[in-house]
């Protein structure tokens, strides 16, 4: 199988890195086993020359036969700013072009992180169901809402389209990849020789602070509700501390955060609870009343399901 590792200027090194080595380790395994190489490693890209002479891999020709998997690692679009006008680049879209192309003549692509921006800007994820980084969620959902965003799951595989999400889950993708291609074990066998957790959900790493600071005005709300999480509140006193009328308040907050106000609110307290769990010797039952339950079996099974969110593959 030949996999095509697409290298823009300015892509995450890790996310290069760690497609090449979950692939050499695929092949080594099995070797080890007395089986044949299954994959077959190359660069195409902007960035191909440079990333060729680091990961010691070899840059398609020209004349090249088609790759069977396509590989865009994040690019590092960390800002709406910075998708803006990386999306407009010309290598970008050249990549885009071959991304949609290579689609059109039966092969699969995969994209982690805001390069899934770029498979959505290719028109590649139309109808399609897709993730990308937690804290893109809200710009992505705004941009491109023909594409069923699902930001809660860390990969998701539809039809020849495969996304992960932040640049991390290039792993989780690569893993993917093993285990549709070479067998669930041999991509076992790669978690356990590097020492990968398997995870399938970005919900327990989302910060929803950091996703209120796209608007003022949620982001007041938020730390007004961080001031008050041990005592009962409404999402109508929420809108109000952030000086908006309960249903501007709930549309600013789904565009800052792709979250209900209620939703948010949650967030925030499962946040709260966790931190209170790993950082004190409190029993549930004073963490409970601390973040605003008032039954401490409705906040263990909350913490359980975002729990389960992420262990399960």
């Amino acid at each position: 199988m030949i996999i095509e590792l697409i290298a823009l200027d300015g892509m995450m090194a890790s996310g290069l890195a760690i497609t090449a080595d979950l692939v050499e380790t695929a092949n080594r395994l099995r070797g080890q086993a007395g089986r044949t190489r299954l994959f077959s490693l190359r660069l195409s890209g902007a960035g191909a020359g440079v990333a060729g002479a680091f990961l010691n891999l070899t840059v398609a020709e020209a004349d090249a036969p088609p790759a069977d998997l396509l590989v865009v690692p994040g690019l590092g679009f960390a800002t709406p700013d910075a998708l803006a006008a990386g999306l407009a680049r010309p290598d970008v879209q050249a990549a885009g072009v071959r991304l949609a192309a290579a689609v059109a003549g039966g092969a699969e692509v995969a994209a982690a992180c805001s390069s899934v921006f770029l498979l959505a800007a290719a028109g590649l994820l139309d109808g399609r169901r897709a993730t990308t980084s937690w804290w893109l969620a809200p710009v992505f959902a705004r941009m491109h809402p023909q594409v069923r965003l699902d930001p809660d799951a860390l990969v998701v595989r539809d039809g020849p389209v495969t996304t992960a999400g932040a640049a991390m889950a290039q792993m989780d993708l690569m893993l993917q990849v093993v285990a549709r291609h070479g067998g669930p074990g041999l991509a076992q066998d790669c978690a356990r020789l590097l020492l990968l957790d398997q995870r399938s959900s970005q919900a327990r790493y989302m910060a929803p602070g950091f996703m209120a600071a796209a608007d003022d005005r949620i982001a007041r709300a938020e730390a007004w509700a961080r001031a008050r999480l041990g005592q009962p509140f409404t999402a109508a006193e929420m809108a109000a501390a952030a000086g908006l009328a309960p249903r501007t308040f709930a549309r600013r907050m789904a565009r800052a955060t792709g979250l209900s106000p209620v939703g948010f609110i949650r967030r925030l307290r499962l946040e709260r609870a966790t931190e209170l769990r790993e950082t004190t010797r409190l029993s549930m039952e004073e963490i409970a009343a601390r973040v605003g339950y008032a039954d401490a079996s409705t906040l263990r099974r909350l913490m359980r399901r975002v729990g389960a969110a992420g262990r399960r593959g």
